[in-house]
C-alpha cells in the first residue's frame, strides 16, 4: 500500500478485512510500498516520513499482527530494488509500456498527450517491474487482489515464466490470485470514497468528525421535506452503509425512512453513531499506538530486517543464475 495519509473507510473493508483474515492462514508479508509513491509523487516528498508512520497506525490498529506476519517498508528492503534493475534487464519494453497498470496511473497523471509525456518517468514506467519485483522478492505463491485486477499480476507471471526459461530452472514460481471481496464504498458525495474526492471517513477521524461527515451524506435526492416517503433504493450513502454497519436494523430502517417517520439528518446521525461504535476499539488501539512512535519504530524495524534477509537469499540466487555470483 502507498505511504498517502491516513487511511478510511474503504481501506478497512476493502482490504484490511481480508488480510486480517489471510495472516491467520498465511505467511504474509506487508509492505508500505514508498519507492512507489515516488513514481508519482516525487516533487511532494515532505509528508512521506510521517504518511509511512500514518499507514502503519492504521494496519496495527485494524488487526494486522506484527507478531504473525512481517510489517516493512519498501525503501528499508534495498534487495527489492536489485532485484527491480535484474528483471529490468530481462522484460522487453513492449510488455512493461501494454501494461494496464501504467496505462492507467499515466492517464490518472495527465491532462494532455504533451502533459503525459512530462509526467512518466523512467521510473513510473519500470512501475510493473518493480511491483513484480516487490512479489519475486518473497516468491510469493498467492497475492490478494480483487477480480478486476487479475491482469494487473499477470505480468509477474510473465516475467517469471520468461526468467525461467532464459535460464533453464524453475527458480520462480508464478504467483497466483488470491481473489478478495472488495466492497465499492461509496463517499459522502455518493463517488468511490477516495481520500483525493476529500468524501472519505478516516480510520482516525473522531467521533464528532465522523458525525459532521455522515451529515453531508447525499440521501434520496427526490424526498424534499421530512413529511415526504423517502426510497432507501435511492438513498445514495446511507442506505449502503447501513447494510455494513446497521444490519440489525435493516428493517427498522426501510420502515421508518418509506413511512416518513424518520428525516435524513437523524437517520444520518444514527448511522454514525453505528459507524463510531463499529470502529471504537480500533480508534482506542490506534490513539495508544500513536502515544508511543518508539513502538511502531521497532515493529517497522523488525520486519524490515526479517524481509531483507528473505529477499536477500531470493537475491542470491538470482545473481548466481545471471552469472553475478561471485559478486555476492
Amino acid at each position: 500500500m502507498r505511504p498517502t495519509g491516513r487511511l478510511h473507510i474503504g481501506h478497512y473493508l476493502g482490504v484490511l478485512v481480508n488480510w486480517h483474515k489471510f495472516q491467520d492462514t498465511y505467511d504474509s508479508y506487508f509492505s508500505i510500498v514508498d519507492w512507489h509513491a515516488l513514481t508519482t509523487k516525487y516533487q511532494n516528498v515532505s509528508e512521506i516520513r510521517s504518511h509511512i508512520h500514518e499507514v502503519a497506525l492504521d494496519w496495527l490498529a485494524a488487526g494486522v499482527n506484527p507478531e504473525i506476519s512481517t510489517i516493512y517498508v519498501q525503501s528499508a528492503v534495498p534487495e527489492i530494488a536489485e532485484l527491480h534493475l535484474l528483471l529490468s534487464m530481462i522484460t522487453p519494453q513492449n510488455w512493461v509500456e501494454r501494461e494496464p497498470t501504467l496505462k492507467d496511473m499515466v492517464k490518472m497523471l495527465a491532462a494532455s498527450e504533451d502533459d503525459a509525456k512530462d509526467k512518466v518517468t523512467y521510473g513510473l514506467l519500470g512501475y510493473p517491474v518493480l511491483m513484480t519485483s516487490d512479489i519475486l522478492a518473497f516468491k510469493a505463491n498467492l497475492v490478494p487482489v480483487g477480480k478486476d485486477q487479475e491482469s494487473h499480476l499477470e505480468f509477474a507471471r510473465d516475467v517469471v515464466r520468461r526468467f525461467n526459461h532464459i535460464y533453464g530452472v524453475e527458480f520462480f514460481h508464478e504467483p497466483q490470485p488470491e481473489f478478495t471481496a472488495t466492497p465499492l464504498v461509496k463517499g459522502m458525495d455518493g463517488q468511490k470514497m477516495g481520500k483525493s474526492f476529500n468524501n472519505d471517513i478516516k480510520l482516525a477521524d473522531t467521533d464528532a468528525e465522523t458525525l459532521k461527515k455522515v451529515k453531508q451524506a447525499i440521501t434520496d435526492r427526490t424526498r424534499i421535506a421530512k413529511s415526504d416517503p423517502g426510497h432507501v433504493d435511492l438513498c445514495e450513502v446511507p442506505w449502503p452503509l447501513y447494510q455494513t454497519f446497521g444490519t440489525q436494523i435493516l428493517d427498522k430502517v426501510k420502515t421508518e425512512c418509506e413511512g416518513a417517520q424518520i428525516g435524513c439528518v437523524d437517520c444520518k446521525t444514527r448511522l454514525a453513531g453505528l459507524i463510531n461504535d463499529y470502529f471504537k476499539p480500533i480508534r482506542e488501539k490506534r490513539e495508544g499506538l500513536a502515544k508511543d512512535p518508539d513502538q511502531v519504530n521497532k515493529i517497522l524495524d523488525y520486519g524490515n530486517k526479517k524481509a531483507r534477509a528473505v529477499a536477500g537469499e531470493t537475491l542470491a540466487g538470482v545473481k548466481e543464475l545471471m552469472g553475478l555470483s561471485r559478486w555476492v
